[in-house]
């Protein structure tokens, strides 16, 4: 018998820092000032923002003048202030280049291996499943989502999968998701319950590699970077929604590349500023209250390409699009005040910020629009011809296309402001970090003798449920991040914090609706990026330290291997394998996880 947990939900229609693998492997120069030189402090002459082990005055050029050593080029000293030693030397060596590519390469076979493993089953659509995969092959089919007669799915999982109705149906979300749902069908089919999962998994699997890149860059280690992909590999909630298709993993990826991208543009960025300063001091000239431009910024173009796609599989990423601009555009700011620009805030905003409004707003908003082509293109599409229907009505300045566009959004805002009908997995965004009340996407009494069950009653199970030991020590985590950000004014907590920012904090406005612990996805490689960054800060305070060293490797070395284990323990009930009743209980270690 299917539990009520089956049902749909009806709301959903980048320690080893900056060194290269010459480095101690877990190491860092500078001892325990190493957490405190990462900051976006300047110092009386600006060492910068992004100070790393031994980054600012302290750095190498008096210590190279002492000892004989030619003195730095400016743009050498540029470069050392923008990002300091660590970052400076990571991949320098042809051993770290090759970890570089060859770490996040395994944590993503892995992944692989998770995600993909008997991906066709259930043979059932699960949960929101319902909607979304019926409604992709609507699209591929007709061009709009479209209407399916009562009790569809019984006929659509044996592979009777054409009895929707030429009618359009009305779907509060955008088409985007549905669309790379439909990707999937195109290459394996609609009667192949693999195909309905194929696109999720394909984009659960790049995720890892891309969070596994992302945390070498922003920590400065492989090591770290590689950690932080195992996390991303190995969570519940990564697994569960890579190998269900719903709308919300392809909003996390999206979301995830836009961060990618902008943490190429930071460095992109530093670089020019660094090379435009030294330009200006070796021509005789200094650098005073403003500082040079930039130019066109093409990383950044393609987060904000990112962050539109992002909006159009769900609203959600609106709040990324806020939370990213101002992280990018203080980055910026940093930057300048770092090589020594007196005004370096009003540079950033005129230089850096207006221009970053003007490119990334209407860039996000025209990669909006573009999700919605079909829409536009077919007549058949829902309240395609509102305007046409309704003369004088709604914003009757706008064209006919575009004033039909604009009523259907005031529909679906009203839907999401206004849904409330009750469901048993719905769960306030207070308990999402402990995941207090995951979602249980599909559950399955199996009688004995049947699907490989013993004499005793089995169960399958797809439960949305994250790694406890990591979301939990995630939760910890964080604070720790929050804590370090204003003690140490640490830029690297600052990234680990705005994707948590910009995907959790939001739904605190929505406690009026019904909402799902299963939203988090969304922020998730952030939660795995926070839980690296400590083990980073571990290894980073207690370089120089053997003995402190020695207690934070074993430590780190058991979380890991823990994390591992409880993820080996919880798989079999994240992906809908048939175990006993008894089994399935034991992993039901609070009340409400059941």
């Amino acid at each position: 018998m299917t539990g009520v947990s089956a049902t749909s939900s009806a709301a959903e229609q980048p320690t080893e820092p900056e060194h290269g693998s010459d480095a101690p492997a877990d190491g860092s120069p500078g001892g325990r000032h190493v957490a405190a030189a990462a900051t976006d402090t300047a110092p009386p002459e600006p060492a910068g923002p992004d100070a790393a082990p031994g980054e600012g005055d302290a750095a190498a050029p008096e210590g190279a003048a002492s000892s004989g050593a030619p003195e730095p080029s400016p743009r050498d000293r540029y470069l050392l202030k923008l990002f300091g030693p660590r970052r400076l030397a990571l991949g320098s060596t042809a051993r770290d280049r090759l970890w570089g590519w060859l770490g996040p390469l395994l944590v993503t076979v892995l992944a692989a291996v998770l995600r993909l493993f008997h991906l066709g089953y259930p043979k059932t659509l699960v949960f929101d499943e319902t909607y979304y995969v019926k409604y992709a092959y609507s699209l591929l089919q007709a061009g709009y989502e479209a209407k399916w007669p009562d009790n569809p799915n019984p006929a659509f999982e044996s592979g009777d999968v054409d009895t929707f109705l030429h009618q359009a149906d009305y779907v509060v979300h955008p088409p985007l998701g549905k669309w790379m749902i439909s990707l999937g069908l195109r290459f394996g089919g609609a009667e192949n319950p693999w195909a309905w999962r194929i696109s999720t998994a394909v984009v659960g699997i790049l995720a890892v590699w891309i969070v596994a890149r992302v945390a070498r860059r922003l920590f400065g280690s492989t090591l770290i970077g590689v950690l932080a992909g195992l996390f991303m590999a190995v969570d519940g909630e990564a697994i569960v929604h890579s190998r269900t298709s719903l709308l919300d993993n392809f909003v996390m990826f999206w979301g995830l590349v836009a961060f990618a991208f902008l943490i190429l543009d930071r460095e992109q960025a530093r670089r020019r500023l660094a090379d435009r300063c030294a330009a200006i001091v070796e021509a005789g000239g200094e650098i005073g209250k403003y500082g040079p431009r930039l130019g066109w910024r093409w990383y950044r173009f393609l987060a904000a390409v990112s962050l539109g796609l992002m909006c159009g599989t769900k609203w959600s990423g609106i709040y990324f699009i806020a939370v990213f601009g101002l992280l990018t555009v203080g980055w910026d700011m940093t930057a300048r005040r770092s090589v020594g620009i007196k005004r370096w805030w009003e540079d950033g905003l005129l230089v850096d910020g207006l221009p970053a409004a003007l490119v990334m707003l209407p860039t996000a908003l025209l990669a909006y629009l573009a999700t919605w082509w079909g829409w536009f293109r077919n007549p058949m599409s829902y309240m395609r011809q509102w305007a046409i229907d309704n003369p004088g009505e709604g914003v009757t300045w706008l064209p006919p296309a575009l004033r039909s566009f604009w009523q259907y959004h005031v529909q679906m805002w009203h839907f999401h402001n206004t849904l409330d009908t009750p469901h048993p997995y719905q769960a306030n965004p207070l308990g999402w970090m402990l995941q207090w009340r995951p979602t249980s996407f599909y559950y399955e009494s199996i009688k004995p003798g049947q699907q490989g069950c013993g004499s005793s009653p089995c169960s399958q199970a797809v439960t949305s449920l994250g790694n406890p030991v990591l979301w939990w020590a995630g939760a910890l985590c964080l604070a720790v991040a929050l804590v370090w950000l204003f003690v140490a004014r640490d830029w690297r907590a600052t990234a680990v914090l705005a994707g948590v920012v910009a995907g959790w904090l939001p739904w605190f406005a929505y406690m009026h609706r019904t909402i799902f612990t299963f939203y988090s996805i969304v922020f998730t490689p952030w939660v795995m990026l926070a839980v690296a960054y400590v083990i980073a800060l571990l290894l980073e305070e207690t370089q120089g330290e053997r003995r402190a060293r020695r207690r934070v490797v074993v430590g780190v070395s058991i979380f890991v291997t823990v994390v591992v284990a409880v993820s080996l323990f919880f798989y079999p009930i994240w992906t809908a394998q048939t175990v006993p009743y008894d089994f399935w209980h034991i992993h039901m270690w609070l009340p409400s996880w059941i």
